[in-house]
């Protein structure tokens, strides 16, 4: 028990955000669109961004260790693999990284109103 409860106490490695569950107040969600239902798909869509570029980052990172030869004596264990893997693996969620960067009005967004006039933030 004493694990688990360690495990996600702490701050990220990425930015501030915090690794454990958080209750959120919906109208300061939905403040910058107006709508909470807007304000998801912003986070949704920031959160894929932040995964995409991770998982980019990490198979470049792992590229580097990748052999050519299938013979299984010539695979061993990397320690610096295993480090890049951990690292990953403890960086936080990107959903919650999305929800902070909105939070904190850092992701740019439009929407394309009745008008056909479109507005940034």
């Amino acid at each position: 028990m004493s694990t688990a409860k360690s495990k996600f106490q702490g701050i990220s490695t990425r930015s501030n955000t915090p690794v454990s569950i958080v209750t959120r107040d919906a109208s300061r969600i939905a403040e910058p669109t107006g709508n909470i239902y807007k304000s998801i798909v912003v986070i949704g869509k920031r959160a894929r961004q932040i995964s995409t570029k991770a998982k980019e980052e990490i198979n470049n990172k792992l590229s580097e260790f990748t052999t050519t030869v299938d013979n299984l004596e010539e695979i061993f264990e990397n320690r610096e693999q295993i480090e890049i893997s951990r690292h990953f693996e403890r960086m936080p969620k990107p959903s919650l990284v999305a929800v902070e960067e909105f939070l904190d009005g850092k992701v740019m967004f439009r929407s394309a109103s009745e008008t056909g006039e479109e507005s940034e933030q």
